[in-house]
This record gives C-alpha cells, sequence and structure tokens, in this order.
C-alpha cells in the first residue's frame, strides 16, 4: 500500500523535515525488518537525509541558491521560469531508501528526511512505501 505525506509549502525555497510522519506510516505498517521508499512526486523537488539544524538549513538554502541562480538565461524559463528549480533539483535525489530495524527506522543519530521545495510555495505530495524484506 502506498501513503501519502501533503506537504504544504510557504515559499520559494524551504526545508521541511518528515520524518516523524515517515515513522508513524512505519509504525502503522506493523512491519518490524525491512524498507522504506520515500519518493516525491515533483521534479523540482528533493529528498535527502541530514541534520535538521537551523542554522545548517539556512546554509543550504544559500548554497542552492549560489550554485544555480534565478534567471540566469536557461532555455526552460521560455516556458515557464523555473528552470533554476528543476537545476537545483538534479543536484539532489527523487527518493530515498531506508532500512526498518525493530519498527522504527534505522537513521543515524543526526539524520533527518528532508523535504526540499525549490520552487514554491506550493502543495506537494511524498509517496511513502514500506516493504517487508
Amino acid at each position: 500500500m502506498l501513503h501519502t505525506i501533503e506537504i504544504l509549502t510557504s515559499k520559494e525555497v524551504e526545508i521541511v523535515d518528515i520524518t516523524a510522519q515517515v515513522e508513524e506510516i512505519v509504525k502503522k505498517s506493523g512491519i518490524s525488518e525491512g524498507l522504506v521508499v520515500v519518493f516525491t512526486r515533483h521534479t523540482t523537488t528533493a529528498l535527502i537525509l541530514n541534520e535538521n539544524e537551523p542554522r545548517l538549513l539556512k546554509d543550504m538554502e544559500r548554497i542552492f541558491k549560489e550554485l544555480v541562480p534565478k534567471g540566469e538565461g536557461y532555455a526552460h524559463d521560455a516556458i515557464d521560469h523555473n528552470a533554476h528549480s528543476h537545476l537545483r533539483s538534479i543536484l539532489m535525489s527523487s527518493s530515498i531508501a531506508i532500512p526498518i530495524e525493530n519498527s522504527r527506522l534505522a537513521l543515524g543519530t543526526w539524520q533527518s528526511i528532508l523535504f526540499i521545495e525549490l520552487d514554491g510555495p506550493r502543495r506537494r505530495k511524498v509517496v511513502v512505501k514500506v516493504c517487508q524484506c
């Protein structure tokens, strides 16, 4: 069964911690050992595992903007002026897989599941699949 997490972002570049929502889905699944796959359905978003520390999140947002600036004459901007968002997303991934151990996410001490909005504000959907293996 696929589960959906809905995210409403409030700014162009935003990092949202979805760890608690994924943990709740895993808990409700009843699976004690396996794998959870988290996938974003949007080409201008991404998922990463990293530390949810406010200054680090601010640094990440700044780096995305510096590495791929908005309005640099990208060809795709002729369609909808968000080429920078698509290009930023290729620096990361649209999915992550995390082991499940003892009905919990087997994350490292400082790891959180972070959803990265790159073309907001928008309403987004992340799909979660819990697999027993």
